[in-house]
């Protein structure tokens, strides 16, 4: 996808010591500003509102060390320690360790080295399964495939701003439970039995719209689709409902991929995307470096009216 030239031209004003080349598609730009273990203070404070105007971003050619992905991450708030074990975990490991996620299928000595394997990942947003979901999360390409392995991302403000009227009216004040028991692969997370009735699965309850605390602007929240339920409907009518904001939600028109190159840092807004992974050779090797900013607000206060639309909300 190629930077669109009339989007740059009308935001060129605000980012003096960077440039933002916005990706013609519902969401996106690159950010060229050179290596990002030196990046200033301006810099920091300009990569930050391109990422709330933008919702994700990608840096190119970079090369981090784990405390320097995770110095990069601090700029940004509060690293969040809070994911759930992966199989390198060892009890008493430092914030810096469990800061730091390891997504990957090679296995080394018999063992895997990270999580998530080289499966499918279905549409989701990063750890919906807490109270309070990072704000952010941020990925470093270290081994990436040829092909395969590519990570789609959905706009929310826009899937809101696209809803038919009726359904819009229909979510105002609705909450969907969030399923704690499966990740985004499908694999059911160690300590946890498959849900026997989505009404009482563990997880917590969020608003299906949330306002953006930063922006302003409301976005739809649906998290992930398998076992989720909406709050106080029989589970019928709660399936039909999630079927049809998943189908509105998925339509490619609100998507962009991005094709990973080793080096690359890609950096998204987790309270207005949702994201997924398209399947690769497992004979290849993936090897990203994650890491996430903490949730530092209430979550999710719905507008009392009319939110203002987000710019990346518009179709035009």
């Amino acid at each position: 996808m190629q930077p669109n030239a009339t989007a740059v031209a009308q935001q060129a004003h605000r980012y003096r010591d960077i440039d933002v080349l916005p990706f013609g598609a519902a969401l996106g730009a690159e950010v060229r500003c050179g290596d990002l273990r030196r990046a200033s203070a301006a810099q920091i404070a300009q990569i930050r509102q391109a990422w709330l105007d933008h919702l994700v971003l990608v840096f190119r050619g970079q090369t981090l060390s784990d405390p320097e992905l995770l110095a990069l991450a601090r700029h940004f708030g509060e690293l969040d320690d809070t994911a759930r074990p992966q199989p390198t975990d060892q009890p008493g490991q430092d914030l810096q360790t469990r800061a730091l996620t390891i997504v990957s299928n090679v296995i080394e000595n018999g063992k895997p080295i990270g999580a998530l394997s080289n499966v499918d990942l279905v549409w989701h947003t990063d750890m919906s399964y807490i109270e309070v979901p990072p704000d952010a999360s941020i990925l470093y390409a270290v081994e990436v495939p040829a092909a395969g392995g590519e990570t789609g991302f959905c706009n929310m403000y826009r899937a809101l701003e696209t809803l038919p009227r009726e359904m819009r009216t229909r979510l105002q004040g609705a909450t969907i439970k969030h399923d704690a028991t499966h990740n985004s692969g499908g694999f059911l997370r160690k300590g946890f039995d498959p849900p026997a009735d989505v009404t009482r699965s563990p997880g917590p309850s969020h608003p299906a719209i949330r306002t953006h605390p930063e922006t302003g602007c409301d976005a739809l929240f649906l998290g992930r689709r398998p076992y989720s339920y909406v709050q106080g409907l029989p589970v019928p009518e709660s399936e039909a409902l999630l079927e049809q904001l998943w189908s509105h939600a998925a339509k490619p028109d609100l998507a962009w991929y991005h094709k990973w190159r080793a080096g690359d840092v890609v950096m998204w807004d987790n309270r207005c995307t949702m994201h997924r992974r398209n399947a690769f050779d497992n004979n290849a090797r993936r090897i990203m470096h994650r890491t996430q900013i903490k949730g530092t607000r209430p979550y999710a206060a719905v507008n009392a009216g009319r939110a203002q639309v987000h710019p990346r909300g518009l179709t035009n």
